[in-house]
């Protein structure tokens, strides 16, 4: 299919390489035009401005906004209600607050437009692995979307779902960074536990090798932790500052709305806080995870 794709980030511009890689025919335009220049050499179509992002466009017309969370998405989302055409499909792939995806499938469906909110996971590594994709909005929209879909997720069949009704991809998708949370901070306690045993002269790097086969504890979270600890178990070159994408807080805020228990999340979300204030090796490695699975930058111990 051909569609656009707006926001060349890390997530944004290895989306449209997979998708052009496997067929699909994809507009990209970024504000700044180094990225949209490099996938443009891969086979991408670049576009000059978003009215000419809506021109090369077939109906119904698909955009697909890739955009950090807050005003710039609200921006671009305002600018292409008002270029596109009743029918025409606007996907929100950020991390956008669910509650604010409600007013916008409101907004937008005023104008005839359709919105879907995509919850999107996969980090740097989607280009190859796939992306795991939670979708929210019309099921009209979600056909129209399929191919795309399909080639994104790590197979047609697997990795994504209609969630339910504008909102819930967002809703699913910040429950699962959530979670992403308290497994993350789990592992970071756990290590330095092992390495506060100094008499047993552990090999961290050792221990999550055997982890990841056959244990319980396996998962994608453990393989980024043992690549970070090969390089160095000291993981000497982080400083144990930890940031947060929003998302946890939302998680959090939720619980308390609906009096739903979330100790372990909350926590996870505080022990971030306190690495802000003080120096520990969980944060380190927490640090390190997260550089592994998002590319996210990590503060240098210099």
């Amino acid at each position: 299919m051909r569609l656009a794709l707006v926001g060349l980030g890390k997530m944004g511009a290895n989306m449209v390489r997979r998708l052009v890689r496997n067929g699909h025919e994809v507009i990209v335009f970024n504000r700044s035009k180094g990225p949209v220049e490099e996938v443009a050499k891969e086979g991408a179509i670049p576009a000059e401005s978003l009215a000419d992002v809506v021109s090369k466009l077939p109906t119904p017309r698909v955009v697909w906004l890739m955009l950090p969370a807050g005003d710039v998405t609200e921006e671009h989302l305002h600018q292409f209600m008002d270029l596109l055409s009743p029918g025409d499909v606007i996907v929100d792939g950020g991390n956008s607050n669910f509650n604010d995806t409600i007013r916008r499938a409101e907004m937008v469906k005023a104008k005839g437009l359709h919105y879907l909110d995509v919850g999107t996971s996969g980090g740097i590594w989607g280009i190859t692995e796939g992306y795991s994709m939670m979708v929210g909005g019309e099921k009209e929209a979600v056909e129209i979307l399929r191919p795309a879909l399909e080639t994104l997720a790590p197979a047609p069949d697997l990795g994504w779902g209609h969630m339910g009704p504008s909102g819930s991809g967002h809703f699913v998708k910040m429950v699962h960074n959530g979670i992403e949370y308290g497994m993350m901070q789990a592992y970071a306690e756990g290590f330095d536990i092992m390495r506060a045993r100094k008499d047993f002269n552990l090999d961290l790097h050792q221990i999550s090798e055997v982890w990841k086969y056959g244990s319980v504890v396996r998962s994608w979270l453990l393989d980024l932790t043992a690549d970070a600890l090969k390089e160095d178990q000291e993981l000497s070159d982080i400083a144990p500052y930890v940031t947060d994408s929003g998302e946890g807080r939302w998680t959090v805020f939720e619980s308390i709305n609906m009096d739903v228990p979330a100790p372990v999340i909350t926590l996870a979300l505080q022990m971030r806080f306190i690495s802000r204030q003080d120096s520990s090796y969980a944060a380190k490695l927490l640090a390190a995870m997260r550089k592994g699975f998002g590319g996210h930058a990590v503060k240098s111990a210099k």
